[in-house]
């Protein structure tokens, strides 16, 4: 099934107190001085959150930077979706937290399978992300003396999260793009809308360029520089039925990663809690309802089972708040993945609501009557408003439902300290990389790290890597190389000319790996995936449909190029969990669990980030052991 390979190790990190590693870092970091900047180039492929951010901040320093994004407009990606809000260690709410505190929250809420240096740097780096947004404009919610204000999120007992309304990601997307389009007016940065990465360019063992779509023409090129940046985000989509946006793919990362790129952790998926249920097989996509809410929504459902009246109808006293019962210290705000597996495990024992019995209530009127409905909105109102439309029924009246749903992912690129991959010339930013997170996400960081890497940690640590450049040409031989296999990936697809189009595969493909590879895994669910995606995969190049052409808007042709990618990559993620037998995070394997039920981790053998090598045939697995300096890794509680 897979082959060991040799240890991988992050020999980036300086070897001195977790505290002064990011500023010794900085110091030993090379320079790249600015008239030698102007000669060098840098392509950045995604523009979200990380990607905006980091071609704004390269630009401003002075390197010429190309810009990709499949979106009709940078302002469109995924980044904007996000809701509730972004982390930073400022304690303005005065409650006792520090860059310590998030860095122990972090570390403890992804299970233990983070690397600390990045963790901490992260937590170090958050108080300056605030302070960049705010001078940007950033409309930041503030309380009645003007400070800005605070809210709590999973996994913390502080209150941390700054927000704009549910609009978080929205309002710092528009600051990290209003700092870009200032870079492409200025010249720095060439802005390619509407094109896909379909291929890494890789010359003298460096990444030198990207191969790209146009997506209105149909029209394959190449593009070269002297480094390339992935911040393309989650792979999320790979169950069909998620919270990400239905354009979001795992196409660029998974391109590198057959260019030799590792792929770290791939099973560690998020579940997140706080979804609107599925309603029907009609459905593209899942639609996400802040985790912000479960700051004044309480979480509950029947006591009996099967209980079919209205959730007014039924008295307090036979209503079960079952976060606040398990976990009293922290009540709803327990982390994402503890969230979604008690949910789970009410719903399956028969106490769901909703027509599928598949959902709980989320439930404001304790809040509507503490805060009325003028302050419940103030804080809340576009969700509620967003809800309605949906479901047709007002949150204001009747509880939310809700149920876990596919959201983030934690695995992604290998990267070290650095943000530099097994491939040199290759740096991994945001969501696209592994790095900062481990098992599970807690709320509100996706945000922080995106922001850090792209404004703060990337603009260093790259200028160490340019300081060799500029670098020799790239052959022609290799660009023809790398442009022939795309066009012919395209040819392929276009030549089969079945009788099943890509939704439908893709639909197949999300309901297997749900079933088998999603909140709940067992060895004998893993290996039933994995003797059925080989299958699927097959199948899929015998009778995929794709009408049209290739040389013309063609959106059928990117969906299926985008869900032969999934194909792969979800057998991967299969066998990386299938090797991991142990429960951490949200990645519950149902023969490793203690007497009461929560996730048993496995330290002694399986403290280890798990790196795949592509091979075209049996994977190979690097592990980079994890070394715990500062924290002592626990059984977690949150009780």
């Amino acid at each position: 099934m897979y082959d060991q390979g040799a240890p991988v190790a992050d020999t980036r990190a300086p070897d001195v107190p977790l505290e002064n590693r990011w500023e010794e870092r900085r110091f030993s970091a090379r320079l790249v001085n600015p008239a030698n900047r102007r000669k060098l180039s840098v392509i950045v492929v995604g523009t979200g959150l990380a990607g905006a951010s980091a071609a704004a901040t390269l630009g401003e320093l002075g390197y010429q930077v190309t810009s990709f994004c499949y979106q009709d407009s940078p302002r469109r990606a995924h980044s904007i979706a996000a809701q509730g809000g972004i982390n930073a260690a400022k304690n303005y709410a005065g409650d006792g937290d520090s860059v310590h505190r998030l860095f122990y929250d972090t570390v403890k809420g992804g299970d233990f399978r983070a690397r600390e240096s990045n963790v901490y740097r992260l937590a170090e780096l958050s108080v300056r992300i605030i302070d960049q947004a705010v001078a940007q404009g950033v409309p930041l919610a503030r309380e009645y003396g003007g400070l800005l204000d605070t809210r709590s999120f999973g996994g913390a007992q502080v209150s941390r999260t700054f927000y704009a309304r549910g609009q978080t990601g929205q309002q710092l997307l528009l600051g990290a793009y209003q700092a870009l389009a200032r870079q492409i007016h200025a010249g720095r940065v060439r802005m390619h809308p509407r094109t896909e990465m379909l291929d890494l360019v890789v010359a003298g063992g460096r990444a030198r360029g990207v191969v790209v779509r146009d997506l209105l023409t149909g029209e394959v090129s190449t593009h070269l520089a002297d480094a390339v940046v992935l911040a393309t985000g989650g792979y999320g989509n790979v169950f069909h039925l998620s919270t990400n946006a239905k354009g979001c793919n795992t196409t660029a990362i998974w391109r590198a990663h057959r260019r030799g790129a590792l792929f770290a952790n791939p099973c560690f998926t998020q579940i997140h809690p706080t979804c609107i249920p599925v309603s029907g097989d009609h459905q593209s996509k899942l639609t996400l309802m802040s985790e912000s809410l479960r700051n004044d929504g309480r979480v509950w459902v029947p006591v009996r089972a099967h209980d079919s009246r209205a959730p007014q109808e039924i008295p307090e006293d036979e209503r079960d708040f079952f976060l606040e019962r398990l976990y009293p210290s922290f009540g709803n705000l327990v982390p994402r993945d503890i969230a979604s597996r008690a949910v789970k495990a009410v719903c399956d024992a028969g106490r769901g609501v909703g027509p599928t019995g598949l959902g709980v209530y989320l439930d404001f009127a304790d809040a509507l009557e503490r805060l009325g409905r003028d302050g419940v909105e103030a804080k809340y109102g576009n969700l509620f408003t967003m809800y309605e439309r949906i479901t047709g029924e007002d949150p204001y009246r009747v509880p939310m439902r809700i149920f876990p749903a596919v959201h983030y992912t934690m695995g992604g690129l290998w990267v070290d300290y650095d943000l530099r991959s097994t491939i040199p010339g290759l740096f991994v930013i945001g969501e696209a990389n592994f790095s900062d997170h481990g098992a599970n996400r807690l709320g509100a960081s996706a945000l922080m790290q995106g922001l850090a890497d792209g404004y703060f940690v990337l603009p260093t640590t790259i200028g160490d890597y340019l300081a060799d450049g500029p670098f020799e040409t790239v052959g022609q031989d290799v660009v023809a190389e790398a442009e022939s296999g795309v066009r012919a990936r395209v040819s392929r697809l276009l030549a089969v000319q079945g009788d099943r189009t890509a939704e439908d595969f893709h639909r197949e493909l999300g309901r297997l790996l749900w079933d088998h590879c999603g909140m709940a895994r067992t060895e004998e669910s893993l290996r039933k995936a994995l003797e059925q995606i080989p299958l699927l995969r097959n199948e899929f190049w015998q009778r995929i449909r794709v009408p049209g052409q290739g040389a013309e808007l063609n959106q059928a042709l990117e969906k299926a190029g985008r869900v032969a990618d999934f194909l792969e990559l979800a057998e991967l993620m299969c066998i990386d969990a299938l090797h991991r037998t142990e429960s951490c995070g949200g990645h519950f394997r149902e023969e490793c669990q203690t007497a009461d039920g929560d996730a048993l981790r496995d330290d002694e053998r399986f403290s280890y980030v798990a790196a795949w090598e592509y091979t075209g045939g049996r994977p190979v697995l690097h592990r980079e052991q994890l070394n715990f300096d500062r924290v002592t890794p626990s059984q977690r509680s949150y009780k």
